[in-house]
């Protein structure tokens, strides 16, 4: 049962900023992130909030044309991934994506909600995580189909809005590379989730652009859609279930872990859930298709072992 959100702390708004606290349902979870999280409800009362911007990401602009919420605007998703010597989805230079949010109007002082499908929202908060703003980003929970669901407003205007100075503060401990994972395959306290479906984990489908079908060494096998009540209604499941899942995939308590999937879109969604949940986090953004290529890194097949 969802709690009225006016009865929590929801919003806090500072001269100075903002901070997002609270919006998501109350759970007895202490290590969970409940700012990274916004419903429905939430978002239809503080839509008028000075500070608080709406930002709709897509791979185009026909959805959004279509009917989006009011006052959002329209972030392409092909502005914040680049493709980089043969790997998909990458992070562009920080003076580019800095330059995007500043011209989408995105200042230093302003709350963010993201909707849109949900790989492409998680990547804007990754992105944005990385960029050092992950504590004024907050996603939807079941995004346009849970707000469509319900029968709120939609409009087909388009929204001003003016540029606003954006000040990137990089966190390069967010993201990790191949030479990294390679040095800590085994670390006892880092974990590597694949978000991948699991036959390409399990390497009976290779995925497109794949040399060497199959999972790095150790990783957990957790598919991005099992986080999540289904394709139609892509609201999260609740925390106690997010945490079994991990659980299950190896994660433990005090863990760091790290996600990716083929390149980098699936793994942006299953490193919002852990941030979440409160893990430490990072991200192979090169992923599978950068990992694969290497004949001198390991490659496993088959299910994964039990964890320990």
């Amino acid at each position: 049962m969802r709690v009225r959100l006016t009865q929590i702390m929801a919003i806090i708004l500072l001269g100075s900023g903002c901070a997002l606290t609270g919006c998501s349902p109350a759970s007895g979870d202490p290590g969970l992130n409940t700012g990274m999280l916004v419903s429905t409800e939430w978002l239809a009362e503080y839509l008028d909030e000075p500070n608080l911007i709406v930002v709709a990401v897509g791979p185009d602009r026909a959805e959004y044309e279509a009917g989006h919420i009011p006052g959002a605007r329209h972030l392409d998703l092909d502005e914040i991934v680049v493709e980089d010597d043969g790997r998909l989805n990458q992070l562009p230079p920080v003076a580019h994506l800095a330059a995007v949010f500043e011209s989408l109007g995105i200042g230093d002082e302003a709350c963010v909600v993201v909707y849109g499908p949900p790989l492409a929202a998680a990547r804007l908060f990754f992105t944005l995580d990385y960029l050092g703003h992950g504590e004024r980003v907050a996603l939807l929970d079941g995004g346009l189909a849970r707000w469509r669901a319900e029968g709120r407003p939609l409009t087909s205007d388009e929204t001003s809005y003016e540029r606003e100075p954006f000040t990137p503060r990089p966190q390069p401990e967010r993201v990790v590379d191949a030479e990294w994972v390679a040095a800590h395959l085994n670390d006892p306290k880092v974990t590597l989730l694949d978000a991948r479906p699991r036959d390409q984990y399990t390497g009976a489908v290779a995925g497109e652009g794949i040399p060497r079908a199959g999972h790095i060494p150790g990783a957990g096998s957790l598919f991005w859609q099992e986080l999540i009540v289904s394709p139609e209604d892509p609201a999260l499941l609740p925390p106690e279930r997010l945490r079994a899942l991990f659980g299950a995939a190896g994660v433990r308590e005090g863990d760091t872990v790290v996600t990716y999937c083929r390149t980098g879109m699936q793994s942006s969604f299953a490193y919002f859930v852990s941030r979440y949940l409160g893990y430490e986090t990072r991200m192979y953004d090169g992923s599978f298709i950068d990992w694969s290529p290497r004949e001198d890194l390991p490659v496993a097949v088959g299910e994964p072992d039990a964890p320990l």
